[in-house]
């Protein structure tokens, strides 16, 4: 270690662009500790861009751990080394003085590479737009107690409903299945009465664009759940599939 600066090796995926390929190339850096992930790239991009060198694509909007835009693979997991957080989350103290990072972008068919390690998930958009919402007229806003949900639901609703869409899960499954991220979005409308109405519509449309996009199938390993940055629980696919099979029943 170099004064209080950790010298790093790495290895960060480049790719001009979604039709050319791709290759990791090798860096090093200095950086502080203390410094964020997302810091220590920006820095890199500083002294890349001082040099007369194309600055690496990265993706990021709030830093804060909720728009979940930042997600890249760190060291073969999504987000990194830490459970429960985001990429912009993780701090470079959890790292060695003299330790190689490999940095590269979420690899699903559906999440097609942009340039470098930002990665196009206009499919979550599309499964969003198919059936994420409540279109039924609910009238104004109704007295706290005027609507009774129990504590139970309204905090399994509130769980679900803190996916921030980022990709973790899709990243992390072996068959790149998006049936966590459609799960909790299932859920979080499904669970209150404003969502009841479309309950078995929605599912069956959210499905549908999942398919569509080319997701894959789920085969139960977890690693979703794992590493998901807001430890979305797995049980919401398991309501989805119910409420999925329960819609062929009623034929809706």
């Amino acid at each position: 270690m170099s004064g209080n600066k950790l010298n790093l090796k790495l290895k960060i995926w480049r790719q001009a662009g979604p039709n050319t390929a791709g290759k990791f190339v090798d860096y090093a850096i200095a950086i502080s500790p203390d410094a964020s992930f997302l810091e220590m790239l920006d820095e890199l991009n500083e002294q890349l861009e001082q040099q007369g060198q194309e600055p690496i694509a990265i993706e990021s909007d709030c830093r804060e751990g909720i728009c979940g835009a930042c997600g890249l693979v760190i060291d073969g997991r999504p987000h990194g080394p830490l459970r429960g957080l985001t990429t912009c989350q993780v701090h470079m103290r959890n790292y060695k003085d003299g330790d190689t990072i490999y940095i590269e972008p979420w690899r699903a068919k559906a999440f097609p590479i942009i340039k470098d390690l930002v990665v196009d998930r206009t499919a979550f958009e599309k499964i969003m737009q198919a059936g994420g919402f409540v279109s039924v007229n609910t009238g104004g806003v109704p007295d706290g107690n005027a609507i009774p949900i129990s504590k139970d639901t309204a905090s399994l609703s509130m769980d679900a409903a803190q996916c921030i869409g980022c990709g973790a899960c899709v990243a992390a499954c072996k068959n790149a299945s998006a049936m966590l991220f459609v799960g909790a979005k299932v859920s979080q409308y499904s669970l209150l009465p404003q969502g009841q109405p479309e309950k078995y519509v929605r599912v069956q449309k959210m499905v549908k664009v999942m398919d569509e996009m080319g997701f894959g199938a789920c085969t139960n390993t977890y690693a979703c759940e794992a590493e998901c940055p807001k430890l979305i629980s797995v049980k919401n696919i398991a309501r989805m599939n119910r409420d999925f099979f329960m819609s062929n029943i009623k034929g809706e």
